[in-house]
């Protein structure tokens, strides 16, 4: 597998949320252009399975898993990923969203995709710079790893 840029990447909205008969294959995407950066946190919670046993070592066990996406975008209410976006923040809906590692459309090509709820819409409206929303978002149904054709 080659290197990947980060500009080579792809950020796509779904334009109905998924669900067991919507599936990430059967999606219609569209790719979010207009956003600047994106972070896609993946953590997992632990818990402690230390016994006598392990001759005095800590061993821990993966449970939950976590995800944040953040976005980063120029403030354009024009923009249909804005809308969606404030309204998720303000009526608690849903957004379907994958963050892929390219074309959502070419097999193997791999990310994390959901529903997710915006759980937080910073504006900054930096004095020389154009205003941006730095949303952070969360899943709330359907998460899951998708690679394409698989």
């Amino acid at each position: 597998m080659a290197t990947i840029l980060g500009m080579e990447c792809k950020l796509y909205q779904a334009d109905a949320v998924l669900a067991d008969d919507n599936t990430p294959a059967d999606a219609s995407w569209t790719e979010v252009e207009s956003v600047k950066d994106v972070r896609l946190g993946l953590t997992k919670k632990e818990t402690d399975m230390t016994t006598r046993e392990n001759d005095g070592w800590e061993v821990m066990r993966g449970t939950l898993k976590t995800a944040t996406l953040t976005l980063s975008l120029l403030y354009d209410s024009d923009v249909d990923i804005f809308d969606a976006l404030l309204d998720s923040y303000l009526n608690n809906t849903e957004i379907a969203l994958a963050v892929m590692d390219g074309d959502i459309d070419v097999s193997g090509n791999q990310g994390f995709c959901a529903n997710f709820e915006v759980m937080e819409f910073p504006i900054d409206q930096v004095l020389a710079e154009g205003v941006t929303v730095n949303a952070t978002v969360k899943p709330r149904s359907q998460a899951q790893w998708y690679e394409v054709g698989s």
